[in-house]
């Protein structure tokens, strides 16, 4: 029986321009993408590329008291993909898997489908890039990491890299939200006796209480003050990644929109007068990468309700651009130009 909180992706939303049908350096994305069936019993193994899910939920922005509107974000994204260029050779694959809706279940069971997809992309070999959606897509798509590659009683040291304007550490008595995320990881791995290692990168001040930052710090969660982020040496800036990373043996790496100003992202859920600049980012992200030890992405927070000019949505793609860039130039499938 067909899953009602599962669909695979219309062909309708890949599409886009076509500059040639047979010359791949003239591809764009829509041309390249092929559609998967997650339900499908036997999926194929040894794959090279990117592995896209939608989390269409934005259940947890409501019981965070947001603005509701990020479960259509996914596929507004995917629109916003579509025409962009292949930098990366033949052999690097582009996959969608469809999307996973939060219709009449608990988040909860929600984020353990979400788990359940990212540990069959993880299994086909490729790197998962997950599309919210409210930004408790993060303890979805982390169980989906811990549960791949815990390997018996043995910590898999997953750090989580988060840009953000919110820690995202309040408590849940009344379950998951999208203010909740890394606290239930912290409580998760502190249950097992593992170590918790989570960066965060743009917190502002307004938007996170006293009582969370001391939960952070009991924790021992580490953080950057956006006008830090923005003011600090770039080179001193890639230390302190590098000194994070160090830590933990696979990166898991998470991007809020709100972590942006509104003037670059005014479609969240929770809109921020000031925040950080897109192109910092990007290098911050390109760093990570080029680690080695990053193992997948997702954004989360796009709203179109509120995206003027689907300016969010457009900066979306162009940090997923630079992700599957990096990735392909990692492995060494860039087109080199």
């Amino acid at each position: 029986m067909k899953n009602k909180n599962y669909e695979i992706t219309s062909k309708r939303i890949w599409d886009g321009r076509v500059d040639s049908v047979d010359n791949f350096y003239a591809f764009r994305w829509h041309q390249w993408i092929t559609l998967m069936d997650l339900e499908e019993d036997n999926l194929p193994s040894n794959l090279e590329g990117i592995g896209f899910i939608g989390f269409c939920s934005d259940e947890g922005v409501r019981k965070n008291l947001g603005r509701t509107g990020t479960a259509n974000g996914p596929d507004t994204i995917r629109e916003a993909l579509a025409n962009l260029p292949c930098y990366f050779t033949q052999d690097f694959r582009l996959y969608d898997f469809g999307n996973i809706y939060c219709h009449d279940m608990e988040l909860e069971d929600c984020q353990k489908m979400l788990s359940g997809a990212v540990e069959r992309i993880l299994e086909t070999g490729l790197y998962p890039v997950v599309l919210g959606g409210g930004h408790d897509v993060a303890f979805g798509h982390y169980c989906g990491l811990f549960n791949h590659y815990e390997d018996g009683n043995k910590d898999p040291r997953i750090g989580i890299i988060n840009f953000d304007a919110h820690l995202d550490m309040r408590p849940y008595p009344k379950g998951s939200s999208s203010g909740t995320m890394f606290r239930q990881i912290g409580d998760m791995l502190k249950d097992r006796d593992y170590d918790f290692n989570y960066l965060c990168l743009g917190v502002q001040k307004r938007g996170n209480t006293i009582d969370l930052f001391r939960t952070a710090n009991e924790y021992g969660a580490k953080y950057i003050y956006a006008r830090d982020l923005l003011d600090m040496d770039m080179w001193k800036l890639m230390e302190e990644m590098d000194t994070f990373i160090q830590r933990s043996d696979r990166i898991y790496m998470t991007i809020c929109s709100d972590v942006f100003s509104s003037g670059f992202a005014p479609g969240v859920s929770a809109a921020q007068p000031l925040g950080i600049e897109p192109e910092r980012v990007i290098k911050i992200m390109k760093h990570i990468i080029k680690s080695g030890k990053n193992v997948s992405f997702d954004i989360a927070e796009v709203s179109p309700r509120f995206d003027q000019d689907h300016i969010t949505a457009r900066l979306a793609s162009t940090l997923i651009f630079a992700v599957v860039n990096s990735v392909a130039e990692l492995k060494g499938m860039d087109a080199g130009v």
